[in-house]
């Protein structure tokens, strides 16, 4: 997939992560295009978690750059928003969900300054964005799943950055909240924001991503959804899983055939 230099928002080449001198990541390439919602997909192990967090510089890289908008990370960090697996989140911290809202504003803000009311007027306007407004006032630890997803979401919302990068935000939610939590990316993606979404579920990909990449320690596969979502590139990236991916190609057959 040729992409024009100019309408990349997110490339990296060459990067190599290892733990303990076993790689996790070897040699990945790839660019993502600006305006694009882009699935991350792989098994259990396969580095999906820490391609983004190498791309934040949150691991060590062996090798390898990342360049967001052509420059490199330090000078367009104000322009990413990170969504952290919830299960990496602190909970029991004595926060309310405004609270956790606007730090998304810190960097705005200042460390050590007062949150002023327009600093809490928008964190409002995020947290009605993905419909838990009522809940401003409540503890993070009295929240369910769902609603941490929402907050987190919100909490990227008020950074009013260009990419988000998504750890699992789908995991552990009721359909409602998936189904509002998409809708609101497709929002953001129609405003020309660039969406990175670790994401498992491969029956819902094609309905959720108009672009994909495969990863399994190496990038199997990436481009448009038709070119990468493919049964021969899932038994690649997903090796001898025969029953999930008969299952998938079935249902990719049977979407096919109704359009």
């Amino acid at each position: 997939m040729h992409i024009n230099e100019t309408d990349t928002a997110i490339r990296i080449a060459d990067l190599t992560v290892a733990y303990q001198r076993k790689p996790v990541l070897w040699e990945i390439n790839l660019s993502i295009p600006r305006g694009a919602l882009v699935g991350l997909v792989g098994p259990n192990g396969a580095g999906k978690s820490t391609l983004i967090k190498s791309m934040m510089e949150m691991v060590p890289r062996i090798s390898g750059t990342v360049e967001i908008h052509g420059e490199p990370l330090a000078k367009q960090r104000y322009n990413i928003a990170y969504v952290p697996q919830r299960e990496s989140v602190d909970w029991d911290f004595p926060a309310t969900v405004l609270d956790v809202v606007t730090m998304g504003l810190y960097r705005e803000i200042g460390w050590f300054m007062p949150v002023r009311k327009e600093h809490r007027k928008r964190s409002m306007e995020a947290l009605e964005q993905v419909g838990i407004a009522e809940l401003a006032d409540r503890q993070i630890s009295q929240l369910s799943g769902g609603q941490q997803q929402r907050t987190f979401l919100a909490r990227a919302l008020v950074q009013s950055a260009s990419i988000y990068l998504m750890d699992e935000p789908f995991a552990a939610v009721d359909a409602a909240t998936e189904q509002s939590i998409i809708q609101v990316l497709r929002q953001q993606q129609s405003q020309g924001k660039t969406i990175l979404v670790v994401h498992h579920d491969l029956h819902t990909v094609p309905e959720y991503f108009d672009s994909l990449i495969l990863l399994n320690v190496r990038a199997v596969a990436w481009g448009t959804m038709q070119a990468t979502f493919t049964p021969e590139n899932l038994r690649r990236t997903y090796g001898g899983r025969l029953t999930l991916l008969e299952e998938v190609t079935e249902a990719m057959r049977r979407r096919s055939s109704t359009k």
